[in-house]
């Protein structure tokens, strides 16, 4: 039996007023978010983008993985953490940050990346997962578990000025191994960022979660979206899911 939706608060009402007022959203679809519960894996310069506006949006419940501690270099795209915070645990400062940007929804934060070992107890209880991990043996992990799990995940990267979106529904499109086979040998953890394209596909994506959780509009699925922000142009490449996928495939994992 599905629960029912939680009621808006006053101040619910008032926070979420505009977002309210957008055709076809209305009360039930922000009832709707505030039910849900949303994972981000690295909340560097995307995966803060995108927990950023979960949160303005009213998301009931973020949670947050990120291991390590911040420095200098993160800073030009980081925008939850704080040049205080140099050398500190950067879950905590965004832990902070999204407290006082929105006290009335629940911030839950994981000192840890995802692997294989913890990738179940991580993402178990979400309804929806963002994937903004710099590297695809924590990507593949959250594929291996979104997949077994049936949940949704928005897969989302940058590289200097291009980003990629699109969105992953088990079952129904191409999960994140029939697109990669294979880790691909020359991703690095370290690599060119422009701060703004990592906010722009960190909002695209918590623009692609909240009409996910919502059922307004249409999402990524079998859509991936290719972005060159250097040239202002746009891509929207169909993805195919792949019969022989070692993960989604038959037999089933």
């Amino acid at each position: 039996m599905t629960s029912p939706l939680p009621s808006l608060t006053d101040d619910d009402r008032a926070r979420y007023e505009w977002q309210m007022w957008v055709r076809e959203f209305g009360e039930t679809a922000q009832r709707r978010l505030k039910a849900a519960t949303a994972f981000v894996s690295r909340v560097g310069g995307v995966g803060g983008a995108a927990a950023q506006y979960l949160a303005a949006a009213g998301i009931g419940r973020l949670v947050l993985a990120h291991a390590g501690d911040l420095r200098p270099s993160d800073l030009n795209r980081q925008s939850l953490m704080a040049h205080d915070a140099i050398g500190r645990p950067r879950i905590e400062s965004a832990v902070r940050r999204l407290r006082e940007f929105n006290p009335s929804i629940e911030i839950i934060g994981i000192p840890e990346n995802v692997c294989g070992q913890n990738a179940s107890r991580l993402i178990g209880e979400s309804d929806i997962i963002i994937d903004a991990a710099p590297l695809f043996s924590e990507r593949f992990a959250m594929n291996r578990e979104a997949v077994r799990l049936g949940k949704p995940m928005v897969e989302c990267a940058m590289y200097e000025w291009e980003a990629h979106l699109t969105l992953l529904l088990p079952g129904q499109t191409a999960c994140l191994a029939c697109l990669y086979p294979q880790d691909p040998s020359h991703w690095r953890r370290q690599f060119p960022v422009i701060g703004a394209v990592a906010g722009t596909v960190g909002a695209l994506a918590a623009a692609e979660a909240i009409k996910t959780i919502t059922g307004i509009g249409d999402t990524l699925a079998g859509t991936l979206l290719v972005m060159d922000l250097r040239a202002m142009q746009f891509r929207r490449l169909r993805t195919h899911r792949a019969p022989t996928c070692a993960v989604c495939g038959s037999p089933p994992i």
